[in-house]
């Protein structure tokens, strides 16, 4: 953590240090499985509920979707 011109404020350093610890017991692995589980449940959980996929929200004429390009060549 000693690098120079580093700035660490105490949420950041606790966090390496705890990542750090982590890897030193050889528990990285373990530790990882977990974070992108629980990443996945909040983040995808309540998307898929009941194996539903939600729609997207709709897109109006004015807005028209990013993959249906009508760029026109020059």
């Amino acid at each position: 953590m000693d690098i120079t011109g580093a700035r660490w404020g105490l949420n950041g350093a606790e966090a390496i240090l705890k990542l750090r610890a982590v890897h030193a017991n050889g528990d990285f692995d373990d530790y990882w499985a977990h974070h992108t589980a629980q990443e996945r449940r909040g983040v995808h959980q309540s998307r898929y509920a009941n194996a539903v996929i939600h729609a997207p929200p709709d897109v109006t004429p004015e807005e028209p979707h990013p993959n249906n390009s009508t760029r026109t060549a020059e």
